[in-house]
């Protein structure tokens, strides 16, 4: 499998990322081994999670994702062949807030090295903006992570051009690790908060990105068409914004495309996103051994111009 460099980082992964969020949530331990194991089996080799994962979920407390992640790494002696990136700072209970405090890294960072069961991690996110917290105090809580080998690189999650750009500023002020990725929101339908200035800015400091909701929660893979439609599964819901008519000219844009190289939406929608500029592999999750194929084959689907521009012509917005 072809291999993409991670920005500036050593860090080089396959083009697509494993969405680890479905670990303890839409899927059991025993199915995320199967779902893992398929997908690193063909030579994809980026896991991506989060210390919140699937807090959301009854019964969960969060944790879950990472624990099945490491409990398979265990199991399959796989640590040396496979990218781990986790993100820090989200709410871990109902009363907390985002936190990028030091102190609270500090702590952070050994309950999901312990919940993986790994010595390192490979790519460690801040998962969200913490207004109350300086990017000097984060960066040199990673810092000192990265001299303990703790973590290898750090990176953000949901930034904007400017608190991305603020954030390299406290690094170059103050002689701190910098953001080397970005995991933004970014797919074919949800286009305006990535593309421009903070795509501008990612290339032109050579940062890394990894998006998430690549399919659009799902819905580019085409199953949705229809309020019926929504209750297909538990992500259904948060699908019915996308319902209008540019949405379903994407996704017939999708079909056609789709129809010409014998392929999926879902693998159209992930191969659009490998071809954008800056952009080094798209996440996405599976619950199925067919959707880990969808995720193999996208990896490897080239899209032809006229492909390209079929698709942006579908997502533009109405005049």
């Amino acid at each position: 499998m072809q291999q993409r460099r991670l920005g500036r980082t050593d860090l080089s992964i396959a083009p697509v990322v494993f969405g680890g969020n479905v670990c303890g949530w839409t899927t059991d331990a025993k199915t995320a081994f199967d779902l893992l194991d398929r997908f690193v089996g063909a030579g994809l080799n980026a896991i991506d999670t989060a210390d919140v994962y699937s807090r959301w979920a009854p019964g969960n407390v969060g944790g879950e994702s990472e624990t099945i992640i490491g409990a398979w790494l265990k199991a399959r002696g796989k640590r040396n062949e496979v990218t781990i990136v986790t993100k820090v700072g989200s709410p871990m209970t109902e009363s907390a807030k985002r936190d990028l405090s030091a102190r609270y890294i500090e702590r952070a960072v050994e309950a999901s090295l312990k919940r993986l069961g790994v010595e390192t991690i490979d790519l460690y996110l801040s998962h969200w903006p913490d207004d109350s917290t300086s990017h000097a105090e984060t960066l040199g809580a990673y810092q000192r992570l990265i001299a303990k080998g703790k973590i290898r690189w750090c990176g953000a999650s949901n930034f904007s051009a400017g608190q991305l750009r603020d954030a390299l500023g406290a690094s170059r002020a103050q002689g701190l690790p910098r953001y080397e990725v970005l995991q933004p929101e970014y797919n074919l339908y949800d286009r305006s908060g990535f593309e421009g200035a903070l795509r501008d800015l990612c290339v032109a400091e050579e940062i890394g990105v990894i998006t998430y909701y690549s399919l659009a929660k799902g819905f580019l893979a085409g199953k949705y068409r229809t309020a019926a439609d929504l209750g297909q599964s538990p992500r259904g819901g948060g699908v019915s914004g996308y319902l209008n008519p540019r949405g379903l000219r994407i996704v017939d844009a999708l079909a056609a495309v789709a129809e010409r190289h014998a392929a999926k939406s879902a693998e159209v929608a992930l191969a659009w996103l490998i071809a954008q500029p800056g952009v080094t592999a798209p996440i996405a999750s599976a619950t199925t051994p067919t959707q880990v194929d969808s995720l193999i084959r996208a990896a490897s689907l080239a899209l032809s111009a006229d492909d390209l521009a079929a698709l942006d012509l579908a997502a533009a917005p109405a005049a």
